[in-house]
C-alpha cells in the first residue's frame, strides 16, 4: 500500500510517464507516511478516447487516483494530494496549444477487507 494510479489524455505525448511515475513515488516517500518504499506501487493508463467538458477547443487531463488504507486524517490526505499535484504541475511545461488539467484524488480502502502477499 499504497496504489498509484495515473491516467494521461494520448494527446500529451511530451509527457514521459516513468519519470512521472518516478517523481510521483518520490514525493509519497518524502511524505513520510510509509513506511517501506517498496510499497508504493503505481502505474500509468494513456487514455485514447477521451472528453474534456463540452468545449471544442483542445484539452487534455492527468488524472492521478491514490488509494491508501483507510485511518489517515483529513489533513494528511489533503497534505498528500497537494504534494502529487505539486509533483504533476513540475512536470511542466505543458503543450501551448492544450488546455491541461491536473488533478489528484485521494481514495480509502477499507484496512479490514484488505489483504497482501510478497514474496
Amino acid at each position: 500500500m499504497p496504489h498509484l494510479y495515473m491516467e494521461y489524455t494520448a494527446n500529451l505525448p511530451q509527457l514521459d510517464v516513468d519519470k512521472a511515475l518516478l517523481r510521483l513515488n518520490h514525493g509519497l516517500v518524502a511524505s513520510g507516511q510509509f513506511s517501506d518504499e517498496f510499497d508504493i506501487k503505481s502505474r500509468a493508463l494513456k487514455v485514447e478516447s477521451f472528453r474534456v467538458g463540452t468545449g471544442l477547443g483542445e484539452r487534455a487531463f492527468v488524472h492521478v487516483k491514490l488509494a491508501l488504507l483507510s485511518g489517515r486524517s483529513p489533513e494528511i490526505k489533503k497534505q498528500l494530494s497537494e504534494s502529487l499535484l505539486a509533483v504533476l504541475q513540475d512536470l511542466a511545461p505543458w503543450p501551448t496549444q492544450l488546455q491541461v488539467q491536473l488533478c489528484v484524488e485521494i481514495i480509502d480502502i477499507d484496512r479490514a477487507a484488505y489483504s497482501k502477499s510478497t514474496s
